[in-house]
C-alpha cells in the first residue's frame, strides 16, 4: 500500500503527489498522535529535558510540517478542492493548540522542569524554550477559569476560520477581475514583455486581444506605464475596491474585520490587558503601544518635509509635463516614473531589462557565499508546479547545511505577495542533525516570449530580502525547534535579516554581476548605476509616510482607544490619512478590506515592525560599510544574529553583533531623511 505523502517524514515532502483526499485522513491521524504523546507528558513521573520536550516536540513537529505542506499548497495552487480540505481541517488544528496552549498539567510541568536542578545545566536555547513556554501558556489563557479557557479556545477558533475566509477572499476578488482590451492603442506605455503575458491570458481564456487582471505583475504595469488615463482610474478603482461592498457580498471582508477586531479585543480582556495591542506585543521588542506610536510620529516628523516636497514636485511636474492639472491617485505611480526619468534619465523598465533571471540568481548566491562562507547549488524535488526551482546549501566542507525550494512567478491560484515559510527546521535529536528546508514564495512576471524572465530592481530587492528571510532559517546552530531559526525571534526583529540582505542591492560590483541584458547580454552601464544610486532616496518621504501610516492604522486599531461600538475602522484610516499621509487615496477607496497582513497574517498590531527593523538593519549593514574585508564581519554576523535564531533577546543578539544598542541615525542617512 502507498504511504499517504503526508505521512511521509523520510526525506523531503512529497509535494507533487498531495491531493485534496489526503488531507483528513492524515491530520486525524496526526493529532491522534500528538494528543497521545500530550497525554503521556502529563504524567511524566521521572521529569527531564529527553523524557518530555523531546517526546512533545517530536509528535507536534510532524503534525506542523503535514498541515504546513497543506497551508502552502492552498496559497500557492489554490483549487476548491483544496480550500475545501484545508478549510475542513483548520478547525481540528485550532482545536489542538488550544487544548495544548491550556493544559494545566502540562503548564505544570514546564513549570516543575524550569525549576529543576537540570535548569542550571541547560544552555541558551534550552532556558530561553521554557521561559517562552511559560510565557505562551499564560498568553494561551491557560490560568485562566475553566470557563475562561473555554471562551478562549472558542475565540481563537472564530478567528482562525474569520482569517481563512479573509485571504480567501482577497484571492477571488482579485482573480474575478478581468478586463478584455480589443485594441491596443488603448495600452501604449505598457511594456512588451507584460503586453505579450496579457495577450496569452486572453487566449487562454478564448478571447480576443489583451486580458488586464489585477495580479501584481499586471497592475504594477498598468498603473507605472500606461498613458491610458481612464484604464488606470478603472484598474486603480477595480484594486481599490476588492473584496469590498462594493463587488459581491459573498467576498466583502467588511464584517470580517468588525468580527475579528471585536474577538481580538475581547481575547485580550480575557486576559486581563488593556488591548490586544497589549497582547501582541507581549512577545515583540517594542514594551508598549504609546513606546510604538512614539517611535512612528518620531520617524513621521522627520520625513514630512521631505515627503511633501516630494508632492509638490510630483504636482507641478504632472502640470507642466504631462498635462495633468489636478494628480489623481491613479496619476501618481504614473507622473513618478515619468518624473524619475526625466530628473535622472533611467527608468524603470530600461534597468529591468539588464536584470535576467539567471545572472539575477547567481548574483544572489555569490552575495550569500562571500557573506557566509556557503555555496549554493542545484538540487532536485518532488515540486507542487514546473515553475518551482530547488536549491542546496553547502558548508566550507561540503556539509549540507538545508534546502529551499523558490517559487518566483504570479499565476491564477497563488497568493499575492511575496514571502518565506519554514517546510522543515534544524534540529538536533542525540547525535543527529536535521537540516532545514526553506520555502520562498515570490510573485513576478514570467517572461511569454521564451527569453529568460527580466526583474524590476524592486524585483531583485523583494528576491533578496526573501533569501535573507530564508538565511536565518537555514543557517541558525540552534538544535531546540521552538528556538531555532526564526522561531522564537521577537515579530519586530525578524525583519532584520531580510532587510539587511536589500542593502546589497546598491552595491556597484554586486549589480553588475547579476545583469545581463535580455537582448544583447550587456552589463548594466556604470552611467546607468550612478543614475539609480542618485535616485535612490527618490519619493524617499512619501514611501516613508506610506509605511507610516499603515503602522499607525494597525496599531489604533488594536489599542484600547478604539471602541467598535461607537468607532468605524475607515473613519479611524481617514484620522490617520489627517495625521500623515500627503498621498491620500479617495474616500471610496477599502484598502483595510485587503489588507492581510493584520487580518489573515501575523503583522496585527505588529505592522510597525518593518519600521522597526529597518533601524536594526541599517545599523547593522553600516557595519559591513565600515569593514574592509567581509570574511570577518560577515562571520560574526552570522554566529551573533543568523546563527542564534530565537535563542537570545534580539537586543542581546543585536548588541553581540555591533558592540551597542541599535540607533536611528543609518537609518535617516540611508533614507535621506537626515
Amino acid at each position: 500500500m502507498t504511504i499517504n505523502p503526508l505521512l511521509d517524514f523520510r526525506d523531503l515532502p512529497r509535494f507533487d503527489e498531495v491531493r485534496p483526499e489526503h488531507v483528513l485522513p492524515a491530520i486525524d491521524q496526526l493529532i491522534d498522535q500528538a494528543e497521545a504523546a500530550v497525554k503521556a507528558a502529563e504524567s511524566v513521573s521521572s521529569l527531564s529535558w529527553e523524557t518530555f520536550v523531546t517526546p512533545l516536540d517530536d509528535a507536534t513537529e510532524r503534525l506542523n510540517r503535514a498541515w504546513g505542506q497543506v497551508g502552502h499548497l492552498q496559497a500557492v495552487v489554490n483549487t476548491p478542492e483544496l480550500r475545501q480540505a484545508y478549510n475542513e481541517n483548520l478547525p481540528k488544528i485550532v482545536r489542538f493548540g488550544s487544548a495544548l496552549g491550556q493544559n494545566l498539567a502540562l503548564f505544570a510541568q514546564y513549570r516543575k522542569l524550569a525549576g529543576s536542578s537540570d535548569f542550571a545545566t541547560y544552555d541558551d536555547a534550552r532556558r530561553k524554550t521554557l521561559a517562552n513556554a511559560l510565557r505562551d501558556f499564560r498568553l494561551s489563557g491557560a490560568e485562566l477559569s475553566e470557563e475562561g479557557r473555554t471562551r478562549f479556545a472558542a475565540i481563537q477558533q472564530e478567528l482562525s476560520a474569520l482569517s481563512a475566509l479573509f485571504s480567501e477572499n482577497v484571492l477571488d476578488a482579485t482573480e474575478s477581475f478581468a478586463l478584455f482590451v480589443k485594441d491596443a492603442s488603448e495600452l501604449v506605455g505598457i511594456p512588451t514583455d507584460v503586453l505579450l503575458s496579457c495577450r496569452d491570458a486572453a487566449e487562454k481564456a478564448s478571447m480576443e486581444g489583451w486580458k488586464i487582471g489585477l495580479q501584481a505583475p499586471v497592475l504594477v504595469a498598468v498603473l507605472t506605464y500606461c498613458d491610458n488615463r481612464q484604464l488606470r482610474e478603472t484598474v486603480y478603482r477595480a484594486n481599490g475596491l476588492r473584496a469590498s461592498e462594493a463587488g459581491p457580498a459573498e467576498l466583502d471582508n467588511s464584517c470580517n474585520i468588525r468580527r475579528i477586531l471585536e474577538l481580538r479585543h475581547e481575547l485580550a480582556h480575557l486576559l486581563g490587558l488593556p488591548s490586544y495591542a497589549h497582547y501582541s506585543l507581549a512577545t515583540k521588542m517594542a514594551q508598549s503601544p504609546d513606546e510604538v506610536l512614539a517611535f512612528l510620529r518620531n520617524l513621521a516628523a522627520k520625513a514630512m518635509p521631505s515627503a511633501k516636497a516630494d508632492r509638490g514636485e510630483l504636482e507641478h511636474f504632472a502640470r507642466t509635463h504631462v498635462g495633468i492639472e489636478f494628480l489623481e491617485p491613479w496619476d501618481i505611480a504614473y507622473v513618478s516614473e515619468k518624473l524619475r526619468q526625466a530628473r535622472y534619465s533611467v527608468s524603470t523598465q530600461e534597468v529591468k531589462d539588464y536584470f535576467t533571471e539567471p545572472k539575477v540568481l547567481a548574483g544572489l548566491f555569490e552575495v550569500v557565499q562571500d557573506l557566509y562562507n556557503v555555496k549554493i547549488e542545484p538540487d532536485s524535488a518532488p515540486v507542487w508546479h514546473e515553475d518551482v526551482r530547488f536549491f542546496r546549501v553547502l558548508d566550507a566542507r561540503n556539509v549540507l547545511v538545508g534546502q529551499f525550494y523558490m517559487d518566483l512567478y504570479a499565476r491564477d491560484g497563488k497568493r499575492g505577495g511575496a514571502w518565506m515559510d519554514d517546510c522543515r527546521n534544524h534540529r538536533k535529536i542525540g547525535n543527529q542533525t536535521q537540516t532545514p528546508v526553506v520555502l520562498l514564495t515570490c510573485n513576478f512576471g514570467k517572461s511569454a516570449d521564451g527569453n529568460p524572465a527580466t526583474f524590476s530592481h524592486d524585483d531583485v530587492i523583494t528576491l533578496f530580502h526573501e533569501m535573507g528571510h530564508g538565511l536565518h532559517q537555514l543557517l541558525t546552530r540552534i538544535g531546540e525547534l521552538s528556538v531555532a531559526g526564526i522561531n522564537g525571534v521577537e515579530w519586530d526583529a525578524v525583519e532584520l535579516p531580510s532587510q539587511f540582505m536589500e542593502n546589497f542591492c546598491w552595491e556597484w560590483a554586486r549589480l553588475l554581476a547579476m545583469t545581463s541584458h535580455v537582448d544583447s547580454g550587456a552589463s548594466l552601464p556604470r552611467y546607468v548605476y550612478d543614475r539609480m544610486i542618485a535616485a535612490r532616496n527618490f519619493q524617499s518621504g512619501m514611501r516613508t509616510l506610506r509605511q507610516i501610516e499603515l503602522s499607525l492604522f494597525d496599531m489604533r486599531l488594536h489599542a484600547a482607544d478604539f471602541d467598535l461600538a461607537r468607532d468605524d475602522f475607515m473613519a479611524l484610516l481617514e484620522r490617520v490619512r489627517d495625521e500623515v499621509a500627503v498621498n491620500r487615496a479617495p474616500a471610496w477607496h477599502r484598502f483595510p478590506q485587503t489588507f492581510t497582513h493584520i487580518f489573515a497574517g501575523g503583522y496585527a498590531a505588529g505592522y510597525y515592525s518593518y519600521k522597526w527593523a529597518e533601524v536594526l538593519s541599517a545599523d547593522a549593514y553600516a557595519a559591513f560599510e565600515d569593514a574592509s574585508q567581509f570574511g570577518e564581519i560577515g562571520k560574526r554576523f552570522l554566529d551573533e544574529v543568523l546563527s542564534r535564531g530565537g535563542s537570545r533577546t534580539a537586543v542581546k543578539n543585536f548588541e553581540a553583533f555591533r558592540g551597542r544598542p541599535p540607533t536611528v541615525e543609518a537609518l535617516l542617512r540611508v533614507s535621506g531623511l537626515q
